[in-house]
């Protein structure tokens, strides 16, 4: 009887025309898949993969979070469908499709999700466009939905021996109820939890860490406390973007496909991390396609970039997952030098984060009346959108396999991330996957903001260059 927690349903109250709560992934393969192969896999393995077998039972009044129910009659000619592209197949058509197919919202009447099936792709290959609602799965866990569904062989792995586990039913209209009164009643108490325990992490917390005396309270409250030495965090006002504001219902995209032994020889030659130089490379393309589209700010942009808690004890299912603000570098023209701003603000983000800190916004959530959700989140969305977005945009980095997997047979070449824009995350995500070698960059932009995806695709691969040649000058 699993319910939703305050913070997956915060995924499905800030959704409306415009801002859609779809993640998903674009896997590249080698060879046609047939449609009822795919399904035939998916009929063995869905009872299996919890997060795809269930769907939303609102309860009644919206006095609290819905639950999951299980679907145990799916409608795989539904859920799993196919399309064509017209000749000559190319990458375009292909994101473009995907373009279209990621701003339409699911059907929260069935299960959260959807698999298409793109033939005709240039080379012998094709398209595998999965997405699924953020309210069931954060990034990782959607990448462990993915992985349920793959073979590190040809051959498909038997159904595992053991019996799949069954959700329990939810409870009936009247417990619903009962139950969402006793959560009402609960709510100031979180509300206490999160005014204690945000305290000392005020200056962390995006909006509330630009007011007036945040960052003197939050490092009195954590001097009385006894914590430990922590470095301060800049002040990062998010600077006015050409995708900056809220978003339309249209999406572009594009990918790009870097080695990875080539970002490994840049993190060896400059001492710093794989994923400082991934972060660096965004700075350096964002840089490049600001210069060409209203001018580069005199100070960095501001980053969303998700941390996942699952490593820190955070267990179940939904979303386990915070976020952090860093700044981008985009004001520094040397590439060497960006990258050592780029180290330094992950280098103090890392000290900074902690999982005590990280749940302030799971107690905040659950302080929030579950009736009255929908429309504070809405409303908030749209007025930070328009007056003060908080960041400008997302870049995250999800670590992947680094050996070859297959789908039915046919072998993934690349799986490239298909994530969220939003009124107040901004009109540009980037997402990094790592697998077999490659790190596959998916780049979501808003349509009317950013017209060609491409273009800042592009400008991913020229700002790895540019690191590269930066090498020969890196100290030794």
């Amino acid at each position: 009887m699993p319910q939703l927690t305050a913070l997956d349903a915060q995924f499905l109250h800030f959704e409306t025309a415009t801002n859609v709560a779809n993640i998903a992934g674009l896997a590249i393969l080698d060879g046609d898949l047939n449609r009822a192969d795919l399904q035939d896999l998916l009929e063995q393995r869905l009872p299996y993969v919890p997060a795809l077998r269930r769907k939303l039972a609102p309860v009644p009044l919206g006095l609290d979070h819905p639950y999951w129910i299980q679907e145990d009659d799916l409608d795989l000619d539904y859920h799993v469908r196919e399309i064509g592209l017209p000749p000559p197949g190319d990458e375009r058509q292909l994101a473009e499709q995907v373009s279209r197919l990621h701003a339409r919202r699911l059907d929260r009447r069935r299960p959260l999700w959807e698999i298409y099936l793109v033939h005709g792709l240039a080379g012998g290959r094709m398209g595998l466009y999965t997405k699924i609602h953020h309210a069931a799965v954060d990034g990782v866990g959607g990448a462990d939905v993915l992985a349920a569904l793959l073979d590190t062989r040809p051959r498909p792995a038997p159904p595992p021996e053991a019996e799949p586990e069954r959700d329990s039913p939810p409870p009936g209209q009247a417990e619903m109820l009962v139950r969402g009164l006793a959560r009402l009643a609960g709510n100031p108490a979180h509300a206490v939890r999160f005014a204690s325990m945000a305290v000392p992490y005020l200056d962390e917390i995006p909006v509330v860490s630009s007011l007036p005396g945040a960052r003197f309270v939050s490092g009195l409250a954590r001097t009385l406390a006894g914590s430990r030495q922590v470095p301060d965090l800049p002040t990062l006002p998010a600077p006015r973007t050409p995708f900056s504001g809220p978003v339309s219902e249209h999406r572009r995209f594009a990918y790009v496909s870097l080695p990875l032994d080539e970002l490994k020889r840049v993190r060896k030659a400059f001492g710093v991390t794989v994923n400082d130089v991934v972060m660096a490379v965004c700075a350096g393309a964002l840089r490049r396609w600001l210069a060409a589209h209203g001018g580069v700010p005199a100070q960095p942009l501001v980053a969303g970039v998700p941390f996942s808690l699952r490593d820190a004890g955070a267990e179940g299912p939904g979303n386990q997952v915070t976020i952090m603000t860093a700044p981008l570098a985009v004001h520094v023209a040397d590439p060497a030098e960006r990258l050592q701003h780029v180290r330094q603000a992950m280098r103090r983000l890392k000290d900074r984060f902690s999982p005590a800190s990280a749940r302030w916004l799971r107690e905040f959530s659950e302080s929030m009346p579950a009736a009255l959700m929908g429309l504070a989140s809405r409303s908030a969305f749209a007025l930070l959108g328009q007056a003060a977005p908080p960041i400008n945009l997302i870049v995250s980095n999800v670590p992947g396999p680094q050996f070859p997997l297959y789908v039915c047979g046919a072998r993934l070449l690349h799986h490239y991330p298909v994530s969220v824009i939003s009124d107040v995350s901004g009109g540009v995500n980037i997402t990094a996957f790592s697998y077999d070698g490659s790190l596959d960059i998916g780049v979501i932009t808003d349509r009317a903001m950013v017209p060609d995806a491409w273009e800042l695709a592009g400008h991913l691969r020229d700002a790895l260059s540019e690191l590269r040649n930066a090498e020969a000058d890196a100290p030794r």
